[in-house]
């Protein structure tokens, strides 16, 4: 009997979401109300002719990991490219995240499933131009003389490793960052144009899906503000800016 407890109680682990389709899926909607993601988020990115900005709040353990993958399925197939992170587990420190951390991460996830899909270049060039200055902040003596395009767009990757895992190196990645936030847009939608245009076959729309910014601890910050306000309300513009549909995972307030 202790063997079937123990098999019956770790086959439920509420810590992990849920794959899309999965046969223990419980439908709530009739105690937790009448959403359904599909139709009240999924429909309109798939009817929309222009780029859509969704937050999609709940409180922790309610759930909203589970509906997205079921979303993401659902854009799968019709005809969406779905780029999902987890932004908690690679990309942010939860106890400490500011936009440029959100936005890092946004560039280095489509920059590395979109890469033979559109030319690099723009985003190459955007992080060549200021590597003098971040290259010590990414732990590495590398040139960009002479690597390759996958050598380069791994740089990324170390930027956005150390702002999670380097306290010490966060802030100053921040400062030397943010005010070149708009040109990185700019360098990023361009990729994004030229991607969305050499999708996978049978993909004409991309979306974009950053889970977990639930997660992200509320910090008051030198302006009053909290990094929620920061993110969420004043960058807001900046991530809408992004020539994509954006799915953002937030908390319930």
């Amino acid at each position: 009997m202790t063997d079937l407890l123990e098999n019956l109680y770790n086959a439920f682990d509420p810590s992990q979401p849920l794959p899309a389709g999965d046969p223990v899926y419980v439908d709530c909607r009739e105690v937790r109300g009448d959403g359904e993601i599909q139709v009240d988020l999924g429909k309109e990115m798939l009817l929309s002719k222009r780029e859509t900005y969704h937050l999609y709040g709940g409180h922790r353990g309610a759930g909203k990991s589970t509906e997205l993958f079921r979303l993401k399925q659902y854009l799968e197939q019709n005809n969406f490219y779905v780029v999902y992170f987890a932004a908690d587990e690679e990309d942010v420190d939860s106890e400490d995240t500011q936009y440029t951390d959100i936005l890092l991460a946004c560039t280095r996830h489509l920059l590395e499933d979109l890469k033979d899909s559109a030319n690099p270049r723009p985003l190459l060039n955007w992080l060549e131009s200021r590597w003098q200055e971040l290259k010590d902040l990414a732990l590495t003596e590398l040139t960009f003389d002479g690597l390759s395009a996958e050598a380069k767009i791994s740089q990324y990757g170390k930027l956005t490793a150390n702002l999670r895992a380097v306290p010490t190196l966060r802030q100053q990645i921040r400062q030397k960052i943010n005010p070149h936030t708009v040109t990185l847009l700019k360098a990023l939608n361009q990729f994004i144009t030229e991607a969305k245009q050499n999708l996978p076959a049978g993909c004409t729309k991309l979306a974009v899906i950053a889970d977990n910014l639930d997660r992200i601890v509320p910090v008051i910050q030198e302006s009053n503000q909290t990094n929620h306000e920061e993110i969420f309300l004043d960058r807001s513009e900046q991530l809408k800016g992004l020539k994509c549909h954006i799915v953002l995972a937030g908390r319930q307030r």
